[in-house]
């Protein structure tokens, strides 16, 4: 067995996990990638694909295992070299770019990232660091002369302005003196991954993600802690930010590590000890003159909307940048009264053209001049639409009287006005829709956000026949028409509560 960058990073990160990808990769493989996993992969690839053109006319290393083409290309000094591919004994791995510093007479490498500059950058510049790292022991027990060592990613100040600028999209920082610095305890870990990795014998118990939250539990989790329940500790909100107290809840070797064995006197926030105990109780936690309030805010006619839209990691249109949303889709339910049922109307826009001016003129036409609108997470839809005002500033005036109007649904689960064991900790409409009524996307051809947006990307860059397309259209319809008739559906439902 050789190590993988990839394998050692995952190890990094949970070492059983990584042993059961090796070892019993349909354990690993077991939960296929979700359509976000898969999007990420391939916005990584297109991000990788597009550096390349910040040192062009380099030699591409095809095959994934020719580390003698690699070889080759090493001694004969080659000015750019893309995904070269090295091994020792031990370990293996595939650069992204390889650029030769003939005033130097060595490599600079250049590993690429499909992130942005400026999310989570302390986090992600620890394991981007350990990932070059890793690059770097390979490259120095090849005897690889290597000069500098650059991370390559997307610049979060960005705007497209006509043709797509590389160098004003992509920055190039250098990482050599983060990596100089972990040197020598990447390589001794390294060492000891090969060690655990390589044994043929499967390590035995729970794996190290037992003291996580759930959103934070590897792929191969359930297989190795098969006694947690589905509706854990794991589950309790936030637990995850208090590593001290799940780690406390975890050695009192509660029964499954259920969240109905949490001991009354435990410490936990208020919201917490809310979740908890409506699990225990079996009982909804209503607070109706909480709910009273908020409803009276609401004025008719009340519209209630929902946007889809595309994260596009490389700007496609002027007035862009990375990772900036494209609005492509909303629905609207209008409802004039109490008893009526709501007005639909709705709108997509299925071309590969910048959609902006289309999407605010059909929310000029649709929506009423008065009443509130209503959203779940407002502000998603709000800065979607402070975005619209920045590349369209003709609309400022519409787009800030609608931003005005908006009333956040989920606020009534988000400051506990209404707590419910079906909710399990979340205020998401996707687990409080099922909660409180029959309606479920369940039977829907499209039944999420990523999916919805991955639809639509697929839709405007061809890759449907003309009758899937269609089909996909209205499969995203369907979607979204659901998910503002679902946010009439609980409003109704609190109505009714008071």
């Amino acid at each position: 067995m050789k190590l993988s960058k990839t394998n050692y990073l995952i190890y990094q990160d949970c070492g059983k996990n990584a042993w059961l990808k090796i070892h019993k990769p349909e354990v690993y493989k077991s939960q296929p990638l979700s359509e976000f996993e898969m999007m990420i992969i391939e916005t990584g690839n297109d991000v990788d694909t597009l550096a390349r053109g910040l040192f062009p006319n380099g030699v591409l290393v095809e095959d994934r295992d020719d580390t003698e083409l690699t070889k080759s290309l090493i001694e004969k000094k080659t000015p750019v070299i893309y995904q070269p591919v090295f091994e020792t004994e031990k370990f293996k791995m595939i650069s992204d770019i390889f650029v030769w510093n003939s005033e130097v007479g060595a490599y600079d490498v250049y590993e690429v990232k499909a992130s942005n500059s400026g999310e989570n950058k302390k986090a992600k510049d620890e394991i981007y660091s350990n990932d070059l790292a890793f690059q770097y022991v390979v490259l120095k027990e090849n005897n690889i002369p290597i000069n500098k060592l650059y991370l390559v990613r997307l610049n979060k100040e960005y705007i497209r302005a006509g043709d797509i600028d590389l160098n004003g999209l992509l920055t190039k920082e250098d990482f050599t003196d983060k990596v100089n610095g972990i040197i020598d305890a990447v390589s001794s870990d390294m060492d000891s991954a090969f060690g655990v990795l390589s044994q043929t014998e499967e390590p035995h118990g729970e794996c190290k993600c037992i003291t996580r939250g759930r959103s934070s539990h590897c792929t191969t989790f359930k297989y190795s802690n098969p006694d947690v329940s589905d509706y854990s500790i794991h589950d309790i909100a936030r637990i995850g930010l208090s590593k001290k107290k799940l780690e406390d809840l975890v050695d009192m070797n509660l029964e499954k590590f259920s969240i109905l064995e949490v001991p009354e006197d435990f410490e936990l926030s208020d919201i917490q000890k809310n979740q908890v105990q409506v699990a225990q109780i079996d009982k909804k936690l209503i607070d109706k003159n909480a709910i009273s309030e908020f409803l009276e805010t609401i004025k008719y006619p009340i519209s209630f909307l929902d946007y889809e839209t595309f994260p596009s990691a490389i700007p496609r249109f002027s007035g862009y940048g990375p990772f900036n949303q494209i609005p492509f889709q909303f629905s609207l339910h209008i409802a004039s009264e109490e008893s009526i049922e709501p007005a639909h109307s709705e709108f997509i826009f299925s071309e590969s053209t910048k959609p902006d001016i289309e999407f605010i003129e059909a929310l000029q036409k649709q929506l009423p001049k008065t009443g509130s609108i209503i959203v779940w997470n407002k502000s998603f839809e709000m800065g979607i639409n402070n975005k619209l005002v920045e590349r369209n500033p003709e609309y400022k005036d519409f787009l800030e009287n609608l931003n005005s109007k908006v009333v956040d649904l989920e606020d009534v689960f988000k400051k506990q006005m209404y707590v419910h064991k079906g909710f399990k900790g979340k205020t998401s409409i996707k687990f409080v829709l099922p909660t409180l009524s029959d309606l479920s996307y369940k039977e829907l051809g499209i039944q999420n956000g990523a999916v919805a947006s991955d639809t639509w990307n697929k839709i405007v860059t061809d890759q449907y026949s003309e009758t899937d397309k269609q089909t996909q259209i209205q499969d995203l319809l369907k979607y979204c028409k659901l998910d503002t008739y679902a946010m009439y559906a609980i409003w109704k439902h609190l109505l009714s509560v008071i």
